[in-house]
């Protein structure tokens, strides 16, 4: 199958009051591309395996999840058959110990499939979706009893092979992880394993996806919803330092760190690529007392969020099959809308190939204006890359959620936004190549020195 390349011509970019950067062709076409058949036949073929508990069969070749982790890495290689083998699969294996994990009755290998579509000009940086491979019945420990897990979560494996379908034919500077993880409702235990691993090869992670739950449009609370979904994200980075922490009190930043940033990204992008869609940003790690894949990584310092339906259906999820008082409880493929399913898909796709394309953020930024009628940023280069085409500074007010205004910077590495008072916005810095894709935003870190 060909392999195509992007070659864009570079947009020429207006300042907007909207601040709503940089359109690439290329996207519009992305977000239209994920299929909801091929989507309904991953889920169909997930679901079969009977149970995918983490402490479920893991010999036969019909039930259970060895079974199921074998047919996602064989997957992952038909995908890559068909782009000339651009895919690295593999499976990332892990020990899950009953002293680390509560929940484990007794010691499990874990064992993560992972498929890396290798970056270009930056193979060392990062960005990643991923989807849970286990599922599981009333009890977490239950690995006999069916637990189909079609929404919870197929679905997010679904999205994720649908995805490397869809980008492994492109070509891009950062790398791209697909990855379908194992162990999440014992433990977040497969992200744990893969975010230790990263660390401790050095990655350069720009971003995690983490998709949980994305094919049911029917909540408990009766609502159905089709138009929207939620991006959970942690105001700053749980490894701060006291420095960092001392800087937000005095200068502001507290729901301005990298996995917020990537928040507002997904939600731009839904915005202006996604049609009658709607991230909804939720200022939250994940759900109230409640964990996903995406924590593992935030706990080592790197950026991510949770992507997942708006309305939830509880008596769906970690439920035995069964009837009562005329309520049937399990997580059976016949509610999940595949639609639904491949849009969210797309939001997937468009962040990640956006920010694939796109230059590496700003490596540091700072400002200046205390008691000036004026605020000065000025920000580096990261060392990694190539200069910039191009720079954009944005400015909010301090309770507005998005980027609401911007400035574009041609080729200089500062710029004074005149008469914009320091005291009243927040401000921030992205990157712009020449192919037009930005990256994210950067909050300042630092004060300028003293001009």
């Amino acid at each position: 199958m060909r392999i195509v390349l992007f070659v864009f011509a570079f947009v020429s970019v207006l300042s907007q009051a909207h601040g709503q950067g940089i359109t690439s062709e290329i996207l519009y076409e992305l977000a239209e591309a994920p299929q909801a058949d091929r989507i309904q036949k991953d889920i169909e073929r997930l679901v079969s395996f009977g149970t995918r508990n983490t402490l479920s069969d893991t010999s036969s070749s019909t039930r259970g999840i060895g079974a199921a982790r074998r047919w996602i890495k064989e997957e992952f290689d038909r995908i890559s058959e068909a782009c000339d083998g651009c895919l690295e699969v593999y499976y990332e294996r892990g020990l899950a110990t009953k002293e680390e994990f509560r929940r484990l009755p007794h010691d499990v290998w874990v064992v993560n499939v992972v498929a890396i579509l290798r970056g270009q000009t930056r193979p060392d940086h990062y960005v990643m979706m991923s989807g849970d491979i286990d599922s599981r019945a009333s009890s977490s420990t239950d690995g006999d009893s069916d637990a189909p897990g079609a929404n919870d979560n197929a679905s997010g494996v679904a999205g994720v092979l649908e995805a490397a379908r869809i980008l492994s034919h492109h070509r891009f500077h950062s790398s791209i992880v697909f990855a379908a993880l194992s162990g999440e409702e014992q433990g977040l235990m497969g992200g744990k394993i893969m975010a230790q691993n990263a660390k401790a090869s050095g990655w350069n992670i720009q971003a995690v996806l983490n998709n949980d739950m994305i094919g049911n449009i029917k909540g408990i609370d009766g609502v159905i919803d089709n138009a929207s979904f939620r991006v959970f994200s942690e105001p700053t980075p749980a490894t701060d330092d006291l420095q960092k922490q001392t800087w937000r009190r005095f200068y502001g930043g507290e729901v301005d760190g990298p996995s917020r940033q990537i928040a507002r990204y997904v939600h731009r992008l839904t915005e202006k690529y996604c049609t009658n869609l709607k991230a909804k940003m939720i200022y939250r790690l994940d759900r109230f007392g409640r964990g996903g894949h995406h924590r593992p990584f935030n706990d080592l310092g790197f950026p991510g969020v949770r992507i997942m339906e708006t309305h939830e259906d509880y008596t769906r999820q970690h439920q035995d099959l069964r009837t009562e008082d005329g309520i049937e409880y399990g997580d059976v493929i016949e509610r999940v809308d595949f639609d639904y399913a491949a849009r969210l898909t797309a939001v997937n796709v468009i962040t990640l190939a956006s920010m694939a394309w796109a230059p590496l953020p700003p490596a540091q930024v700072r400002i200046g204006g205390i008691v000036r009628p004026s605020t000065y940023l000025e920000w580096d280069v990261d060392a990694h890359q190539q200069t910039p085409s191009a720079h954009q500074v944005h400015w909010r007010e301090t309770i507005s959620p998005t980027w609401d205004y911007s400035r574009l910077v041609p080729t200089e590495h500062s710029f004074t936004l005149k008469n914009v008072i320091i005291d009243n916005y927040l401000f921030g810095v992205s990157a712009i190549n020449d192919q037009g894709f930005e990256s994210v935003v950067v909050y300042p870190s630092n004060l300028v020195r003293r001009r």
